[in-house]
């Protein structure tokens, strides 16, 4: 049993690293610019969200409001879902 206990926490240990470099979280803010060259979306809190590959940039302009689900993955912040709150 203390066998099994002492793995476990060995597991945990390794992993731990790894669910560290990868959080989810949301925000809402205005679009300050939005490139489909470098496929980017900078906010008005200064960040710069990667978009997906295959992202619709439809809609999207300088002044837009929008809910932004993403995800950090080293050190780059990339959307999962994205919602238009109201325009200018």
């Amino acid at each position: 049993m203390r066998f099994a206990i002492a793995v476990l926490l060995t597991v945990s240990a390794i992993l731990s690293p790894l669910i560290a470099s990868a959080q989810s979280a949301d925000i809402e803010a205005k679009i300050k610019e939005v490139s489909t060259d470098t496929a980017t979306i900078i906010l008005d809190d200064g960040e710069s969200y990667q978009t997906p590959s295959e992202f619709n940039f439809e809609g999207l302009e300088r002044g837009v409001r929008v809910s932004v689900f993403y995800t950090v993955i080293d050190g780059k912040r990339v959307i999962n879902d994205l919602e238009v709150i109201d325009g200018e």
